[in-house]
């Protein structure tokens, strides 16, 4: 049996009904072994999570990236809701630990499978979108992705400034931004490097950082806000 306790200890939630946290563990490999088992499987439960992480996911990236075309907030969302990361966080949870597993599937090594750990993942937060309502689930998606989404809104949008002003650039001028180094001081070790992004003779944004690539980054995110700011 699983310990329904602990594991409600570790999502920091109290369950009004356990049987839908204890459905939310079941595989569908433990009922083909145990078919008078009185609970289904979590298919149900997963395909229901799936869908609130979605939303979820959605309306904190549309709210945090205000400046992102759907494209780029589509991308994103993809990258947090893939199966890998819900895998990843399943196992920090200890998820994999309290599930309901067939013989033959605990033997194949289905307890660290990460299709299966993301769809555990899923099921779980199925579950506590019925018992605790969407505010509750809402909350506990939010908290178990803020590493992932600050890593996501902070590195990804900040890698893709230069990209997103090529598109802007190209489609404005049908050129394409260049980059230029304008200095570069202190030791070999601990080096700085400013940098401007020109659109023809035109600087349109400068930027410094510890390497050309991060002081470029800055250039472009610095002349998108310029752009910005006439639009």
């Amino acid at each position: 049996m699983a310990d329904l306790a602990s594991l409600q200890d570790i999502l920091g939630i109290a369950f009004e009904d356990l049987s839908l946290l204890e459905q939310s563990l079941v595989h569908r490999s433990y009922l083909n072994e145990n078919p008078d088992f009185h609970l289904t499987s979590n298919e149900r439960l997963e395909f229901l999570g799936d869908s609130l992480l979605g939303f979820v996911i959605a309306e904190k990236l549309y709210e945090e990236c205000y400046d992102l075309s759907e494209g780029w907030l589509t991308k994103l969302r993809a990258s947090l809701v893939r199966g890998e990361t819900l895998a990843r966080l399943a196992s920090s949870l200890g998820l994999g630990d309290h599930l309901y597993l067939g013989h033959g599937e605990e033997a194949s090594g289905g307890r660290q499978r990460k299709s299966t750990l993301a769809g555990l993942f899923e099921a779980v937060l199925g579950a506590v979108l019925l018992d605790k309502g969407f505010p509750v689930a809402r909350d506990l998606v939010l908290r178990l992705f803020d590493t992932e989404i600050q890593n996501v809104i902070g590195g990804k949008v900040a890698a893709d400034y230069k990209s997103r002003l090529q598109e802007i650039v190209q489609a404005r001028h049908q050129v394409t931004p260049v980059y230029r180094t304008t200095k570069e001081v202190g030791p070999d070790h601990a080096k700085e490097f400013s940098v401007e992004v020109l659109v023809g003779d035109c600087v349109i944004g400068s930027g410094r950082g510890g390497s050309k690539r991060k002081a470029e980054v800055e250039a472009a995110r610095d002349a998108l806000e310029g752009l910005a700011q006439e639009q």
